[in-house]
């Protein structure tokens, strides 16, 4: 009866749904943070500064009384602007550097005499038609200090890798509460500081701050909320925490069109945690955080808290609870080696044997593939031509559905089985990118969109076939290392994005050759919908070399009901992040 009426209120009902949509409306507020330097770090069409004031400009054969009237006509980067000065000094401006003309004689664009050139020294003078103010033209971000601006985002995503250890860390020793109040609290005063900083260097400091509690957010709401929600549920809910990410995205999007200073564009980003940070303070510890401190009295609280929430007339009582979970993992263990049960396992353990080696690599490489395909076609969608506000919106919308599609998928026709073909499809999609015409901007557009679904599936559905594919005593070291190969791809991706300077398509092709790579290698992994977790190295190496006979295969001793019971308390306490 305990049992019965704790998977009751373990399911999606009351309680859960607003627990649930509470914690993962504050994941809307990573996705804004991760993608906000899109808009905030760009490097409009600029020029060297001039001493002096301007009586007319030349750019080829038009002429007119301001630069500002010049800004429609630039088409390149290799392009200078002729000025003359009220005091009759001739001028051509060149992004990095500036001529002065020795002989002043009429106004023309082509000029053959001696020019003296000269740096910068007068600051730079940039197009603000489309942005009033980003933190390039705040700071002067161009030219010799361009590579300031382009670390703007590797260290942003540095703080998130960094953010998801300690924080994933505390959480187990502190609480999932505690921390999501930190977070949460963090993440909206780090951003308004970010809008106030005085200097690069403290826009980066502040920007690392708020990349960690993001970070931290995101990977401890995961955890959060998968503990209050059923198994049934688990794989959808979970599944979904992505899909309020990818809202942040277009939230950016929106506020990008509507406000173009960078510091106000930063300010209402933050102001879209605020409503979170004001009534998280209600949200109670998880009951199984409580349980495994042995905190059983809190724990209890929260429970006669779920059934009421629930309308469940008999809760269950914590000393039942315990007295099953202890008889269970008594018989579980029974039926164990002790001495590998006693043995602390390392990460070389998921490379104790050609076959788990061989299925360690496979999905390292997938969860680094996800995350890069992931931001590159995320970061690079500002560029493709056609109204940038509106890509990026498309870009995050294109999530919605792409995890719905995964959750129906990998139920019906398993995990190998829906990874393969969209991994090969994104890398397809990354080659055809490359022969359409740069003229057909929609087009191109579209493929994107397509290109970011189908990575968008695969990267959705890594965390729960990596779970699958290990067993129980490697099991969260096996995501947890996943998790992390998914951040340095996540580090590396703005600097592929940047190869776009050396080939336009060189992004996509770095992209399709990993994920052609990922899909061909995950051919080899072995399907496991429909098949009991593994609890030792031996069963999970032989799912790998007997498909036939690991699927047929009687569960171990507590891999059945009583596992269900003993994931219920015990459940592996995992991290993912975007």
């Amino acid at each position: 009866e305990c049992f019965s009426s704790l998977k009751f209120f373990l399911s999606f009902y009351r309680f859960q749904a607003c627990v649930y949509f509470a914690s993962v409306f504050q994941a809307m507020s990573c996705g804004i943070h991760y993608l906000a330097s899109v808009f905030m770090a760009v490097t409009p069409n600029f020029v060297c500064g001039f001493p002096g004031n301007v009586s007319s400009v030349l750019f080829h054969n038009s002429s007119a009384s301001s630069i500002e009237d010049i800004w429609t006509l630039w088409t390149s980067t290799e392009n200078y602007i002729v000025v003359q000065l009220e005091n009759g000094e001739i001028w051509e401006l060149d992004q990095c550097s500036r001529s002065k003309r020795e002989v002043n004689l009429d106004l023309a664009y082509e000029y053959k005499g001696n020019k003296s050139v000269l740096p910068c020294s007068d600051g730079f003078l940039y197009d603000d038609t489309k942005w009033k103010s980003t933190v390039v033209t705040q700071w002067d971000l161009v030219c010799d200090r361009e590579w300031l601006a382009k670390l703007i985002q590797p260290t942003f995503m540095l703080g998130v890798l960094i953010g998801a250890v300690i924080f994933g860390d505390i959480a187990d020793r502190l609480g999932r509460q505690r921390v999501i109040w930190f977070t949460s609290a963090g993440q909206f005063v780090f951003g308004m500081a970010v809008a106030f900083t005085f200097d690069y260097y403290s826009f980066v400091i502040v920007r690392f701050l708020l990349a960690m509690v993001s970070s931290g957010y995101l990977v401890v709401a995961f955890v959060y909320v998968t503990e209050f929600v059923g198994i049934k549920a688990r794989t959808w809910a979970s599944m979904h925490v992505h899909a309020f990410f990818a809202m942040g995205i277009m939230v950016v999007a929106l506020v990008g069109f509507l406000v173009r200073t960078w510091w106000v564009y930063q300010i209402f980003l933050s102001i879209a945690t605020l409503p979170f940070v004001l009534c998280c303070w209600m949200l109670p510890e998880t009951p199984f955080w409580l349980l495994s401190e042995e905190r059983y009295e809190d724990a209890q609280k929260v429970i006669d808290t779920m059934a009421r929430w629930n309308k469940v007339s008999t809760p269950c009582k914590v000393s039942e609870l315990c007295s099953v979970q202890q008889d269970d993992l008594a018989s579980g263990r029974m039926g164990d080696d002790d001495t590998s049960s006693a043995k602390k396992h390392n990460i070389l353990d998921l490379f104790c044997n050609w076959q788990i080696a061989r299925r360690t690599i496979t999905v390292w490489l997938i969860w680094f593939t996800g995350s890069l395909g992931y931001y590159v076609f995320s970061l690079s969608s500002v560029s493709l031509g056609g109204n940038e506000y509106l890509n990026l919106f498309l870009i995050g919308a294109v999530e919605l559905p792409c995890y719905i599609i995964a959750c129906v998928a990998m139920d019906k026709l398993g995990r190998r089985n829906t990874l393969i073909p969209f991994l090969i499809l994104s890398a397809l999609i990354c080659v055809l990118i490359m022969f359409i015409p740069q003229d057909f901007s929609v087009l191109i557009i579209l493929a994107n969109m397509a290109g970011k679904f189908s990575i968008g599936v695969a990267f959705g559905l890594i965390y729960l076939y990596t779970a699958e594919l290990y067993p129980t005593i490697v099991r969260s070291l096996a995501v947890g290392s996943g998790s992390m190969m998914c951040r340095v791809g996540s580090v590396v991706a703005p600097f592929c994005v940047y190869l776009r300077s050396v080939w336009i398509f060189m992004p996509l092709l770095l992209v399709g050759i990993m994920a052609l790579l990922s899909g061909i290698l995950t051919i080899m992994l072995p399907e496991t919908l429909g098949k009991p977790l593994t609890n030792t190295l031996v069963e999970a190496t032989e799912m790998g070399r007997n498909k036939k006979s690991c699927s047929e295969k009687t569960p171990p001793a507590h891999s059945g009901a009583a596992l269900e019971k003993i994931e219920m308390f015990g459940q592996e306490r995992v991290s993912t992040d975007k």
